[in-house]
């Protein structure tokens, strides 16, 4: 290392497929890849190790930021702390590189350096380059041009992208037709790593272990018919989501096995929709009639394992509604299936509630749809892994579901799953357990479990300030309800609910599924004001109980909203001023830095005068002491 700390010669190792640790380089020039939106833009390199320069280095799109906000200036030094490299052309004389950086440190500002260190020349101009008849780049522009000019081996790339043109090795016919690729076999010899992937890319191989498989959906418009499935792959350095339409669909569905390593070619980049999709990638691939999937053996063991979280069942009951959890469980009980037609498509739906129990000392329901219903085994009591499940709330109990990208297995050949079965045959069998799913007064019967408090009582406590919601009763009477935007257009298909998008062509687009639809289902939102003798407060009022105060379904009120709004007032005119017992779930939310109380409806039904009465007469003795002893 020179003086200046750069490690000399560490380019050249690279490109002979080397690795070292913690390299320390100077930047000389950087250049925006400008993509088809913020998400995909790329920011390119001019490296210096004190010896040679290099131009085929680009930032991992998570360090973005750093170069946007102006912290990686020309002369900068930095130590590239985590890294990889991808062979993006192989011939006679040699290979070619790109070099990512996913995590750098930043060891000296470029304006306290000041100037480039040393005389740095063009890998094709140093000797340990010469031996190995590497063909990186052509020299650079000078430094303090603050860039640098386009390298003439890189003249076919689009913006200055990375460009691997040429053939991989031994799958040298990856440039033919689509009839043939299908008949080709992949080589695990030459892959890229998932962080290199680029819309900028069409000729890769990726080597990927599959997380996570959701089911088949399907769809039917005026366009026609078509399925979809979806899977999200990891590798070494990072993770992407994998969508397979129709053809593509029938042909790799039964192929692909979670936990099973693939080798992954010809698919179509775009940026990730982050809001159906939490992996750490801008990034996502859809299959095309030229993909190719091969299964891998991964005899080296090369592929890191799927990682899981696993929490204790005890601590669901702390967890935010919609929060992904890990869990492993025991299968305590089982419920029949259910089979029952969806009222707003008319859709054959199956249903089944299980019950897992783990050390914790505790419980949780799961609730499992279509065939994971029909085909649970029931009566044999499995282990039951849940990677990625969803937390439900109702009532103020949790239960777990299963999403798209959640993966359930049974008996899995682990050590947890050991244990858990260990735990249940030796004493959770017969223990007694307490339930997360339990539901804490709303719809927990017709007996007034929650507790009575008026909304200034509810105020006073600082109801929901809490790191949990908290749930009250209270007699109340409607005041107002805004009937203007009290309905809005869903989803059609039965276990949906999103709100659609009118694309004003005769069909309704909903981003959850990925599908357009020609009609869509009325949903209730209903905000009212309600009061009591102390305060009032807005509330929300979801579908099922806004049906059942205004006595009519979703599509009749959202029908005469569009087409009859005097009906629609007569409706909601119709429950003013009727006095109900609501029971409430009440969180304070954060918009912006202004905190708000939200509060919705769990439970309306119309008031018991005799046990509201008693309960009158019961606090007024506490009160006064009267009638006690």
């Amino acid at each position: 290392m020179s003086s200046h700390g750069l490690t000399v010669g560490f380019l050249a190792e690279i490109m002979q497929g080397n690795e070292l640790q913690n390299p320390v380089v100077q930047i000389l020039g950087s250049k925006r890849i400008a993509g088809t939106g913020e998400q995909s833009e790329r920011y390119r390199l001019l490296i210096s190790d004190g010896k040679t320069l290099y131009s085929f280095a680009m930032l991992g799109t998570q360090l973005n930021d750093l170069q946007k906000q102006g912290k990686l200036p020309e002369y900068t030094i930095i130590r590239i702390d985590r890294y990889t490299t991808s062979v993006v052309n192989r011939n006679e004389k040699g290979e070619k590189r790109v070099l990512i950086i996913v995590e750098l440190t930043v060891l000296k500002d470029g304006g306290l350096v000041g100037e480039k260190i040393g005389n740095p020349q063009s890998l094709t101009d140093t000797s340990s380059q010469a031996g190995s008849g590497g063909t990186a780049a052509a020299p650079a522009a000078p430094a303090g041009s603050g860039g640098y000019e386009k390298p003439r081996a890189m003249d076919s790339m689009g913006g200055g992208s990375i460009n691997n043109g040429s053939s991989y090795g031994a799958n040298r016919s990856m440039s033919m037709g689509s009839s043939q690729q299908k008949d080709m076999t992949l080589t695990d010899s030459l892959t890229h790593p998932i962080s290199s992937l680029s819309p900028y890319q069409n000729k890769w191989v990726i080597k990927a272990r599959v997380m996570s498989k959701s089911g088949i959906r399907t769809w039917s418009n005026a366009k026609g018919e078509g399925k979809l499935f979806s899977m999200d792959l990891m590798d070494e350095s990072g993770e992407i989501r994998l969508t397979a339409f129709k053809e593509q669909c029938d042909r790799y569905y039964e192929m692909i096995q979670v936990d099973k390593v693939y080798l992954i070619s010809k698919c179509q980049l775009k940026p990730a929709n982050k809001q159906y999709s939490s992996l750490k990638n801008d990034y996502e691939m859809t299959m095309t009639n030229d993909t190719i999937v091969q299964e891998c053996t991964d005899a080296d063991g090369s592929m890191p394992e799927i990682q899981y979280n696993f929490v204790p069942i005890s601590q669901i009951a702390n967890l935010e509604p919609n929060s992904m959890v890990d869990i492993i469980g025991m299968c305590k009980e089982a419920s029949e299936v259910v089979q029952f037609t969806a009222k707003t498509s008319g859709r054959e739906l199956r249903k089944r509630e299980i019950t897992l129990v783990d050390d914790s000392k505790a419980s949780v329901q799961l609730t499992l749809w279509g065939d994971d219903a029909q085909n649970f085994p029931a009566t044999t009591n499995p282990v039951v892994l849940v990677k990625g499940g969803r937390v439900s709330e109702f009532g103020g109990g949790k239960t777990l579901g299963l999403i798209g990208g959640s993966v359930m297995k049974l008996n899995p050949d682990m050590e947890a799953a050991f244990k858990v079965r260990g735990w249940y045959e030796n004493e959770g069998r017969d223990l007694t357990v307490s339930s997360v799913s339990a539901r804490t007064g709303a719809g927990a019967g017709a007996g007034l479990s929650t507790e009575w408090l008026s909304f200034q009582e509810a105020k006073d406590r600082n109801l929901g300030a809490g790191d949990k919601p908290d749930y009250f009763q209270v007699k109340a009477m409607v005041h107002t309800i805004k009937s203007s935007n009290a309905v809005y257009k869903a989803c059609p298909q039965a276990d949906c609910n999103k709100k659609v998008i009118d694309q004003e062509n005769g069909q309704f687009r909903c981003e959850k599924c990925n599908a357009d639809f020609p009609n869509f289902k009325y949903r209730l939102l209903v905000n009212m004001l309600i009061g009591d003798w102390t305060s009032n407060r807005w509330v929300t009022v979801f579908t099922e109980l806004a049906e059942e105060m205004l006595g009519k379904s979703s599509q009749e009120i959202g029908s005469s909203l569009e087409f009859n709004k005097d009906d629609a007032e007569r409706i909601f005119t119709a429950v003013s001023f009727k006095s109900f017992v609501f029971k409430l779930r009440t969180k304070v939310e954060y918009f912006g830095e202004q905190p708000r109380n939200k509060t919705s409806a769990v439970s309306v039904a119309p008031v018991n005068h005799k046990e509201y009465n008693a309960l009158l007469i019961k606090s007024i003795q506490e009160l006064t002491g009267v009638g006690k002893n």
